[in-house]
């Protein structure tokens, strides 16, 4: 018995070649792994490009944003609102009526359009103003980046020292400067300040010096391309980022000046918006004045509509000039 025990188990032997197993176990890679640990090798590692995403960050980014955002949506829904809904309703939600088209109606129409010729006060000042201001800060700018002449540190000196120095420290003395000069009451006493812009001019002097390559300059020069021709052809393309940067800084600052027209302006037929609708808004504080808070909030709205318009429009050159350093030479 226990030989024929050992030839009936033993008679086909696992280890000869001819035997074939019922049970046949599969190589380890011939199934995918669909575990945890695979998915998590799949995700990219953190690095300075992929960061980790940091909750604090995002939660100070969105406080941040929502205090930016919540003065403008405060003035769009309030714009909608009558006089009376101003009062009766929350600020952060629309009025049961809708009167933004009345609104803008009688915005434009109140005072015999005092709106309308404050508008276009303000934009004669951005216009001559700010537009002058990017014209001289851009020749000055590629002048002090691209010629040396004795002298050129201490302009370097005075405009970093100009940038330093708060423009309501000067107006006083322009002040008096101008009284002097029988120019205050008048729109020169607006414009000729603001074609002053020393940030604008040491912008596009840094902005110059790395945009326009000096060897482009001399290959002009040796083909006999003047200076003028050189500059306008060549230079100003690639001065162009830098200058639209410039020219919306100047416009900003020429269409938000209060301080300055308060000063130097009495006639209200000169008024910008900004003095405008100060006087709009005081007129509601004196004996028999007429309140029209409406009016102020919606010529608001449309005062900062141009604004925006001109960021929005503008914006592609930004992006130029911020990937214009980008390419290595």
């Amino acid at each position: 018995m226990t030989t024929s025990f050992t030839t009936g188990s033993t008679g086909s032997s696992p280890s000869s070649p001819g035997h074939r197993s019922s049970r046949t176990t599969p190589p380890a890679t011939a199934r995918p792994r669909t575990g945890g640990s695979a998915r998590k090798s799949r995700r990219p590692p953190h690095t300075p490009l992929n960061p980790r995403p940091s909750i604090p960050l995002t939660l100070v980014t969105g406080v941040v944003v929502l205090y930016t955002l919540a003065p403008l949506l405060w003035l769009v829904i309030n714009a909608t609102k009558s006089q009376r809904g101003l009062f009766d309703s929350f600020g952060l939600w629309f009025a049961d009526d809708f009167n933004l088209w009345n609104n803008i109606t009688r915005t434009l129409t109140y005072d015999d359009g005092a709106f309308v010729r404050w508008f276009l006060n303000t934009l004669l000042y951005v216009t001559v103003g700010a537009g002058g201001a990017t014209v001289l800060a851009v020749l000055g700018g590629y002048a002090l980046a691209k010629y040396d002449f004795p002298g050129r540190r201490a302009v370097f000196a005075v405009v970093i020292g100009a940038v330093a120095v708060p423009g309501t420290a000067l107006a006083v003395p322009t002040f008096l400067m101008f009284s002097n000069m029988g120019l205050t009451n008048t729109p020169w006493a607006v414009i000729i300040p603001s074609l002053i812009s020393p940030f604008g001019l040491y912008l596009m002097w840094v902005f110059a010096s790395e945009a326009v390559p000096a060897g482009l300059l001399e290959a002009a020069r040796i083909d006999g391309s003047s200076e003028l021709r050189t500059f306008f052809t060549i230079a100003l393309p690639l001065l162009m980022p830098g200058t639209i940067t410039v020219l919306l800084f100047s416009m900003v600052a020429t269409w938000n000046n209060y301080f300055l027209p308060l000063i130097m302006i009495k006639d209200p037929d000169w008024y910008p918006l900004t003095l405008g609708l100060n006087a709009w808004n005081a007129q509601a504080q004196t004996a028999g004045g007429e309140a029209v808070f409406d009016l102020i909030i919606t010529g608001s709205l449309l005062t900062i509509v141009p604004i925006v318009a001109a960021f929005l429009l503008l914006q592609r050159y930004w992006q130029s000039g911020l990937a214009a350093g980008s390419v290595k030479e």
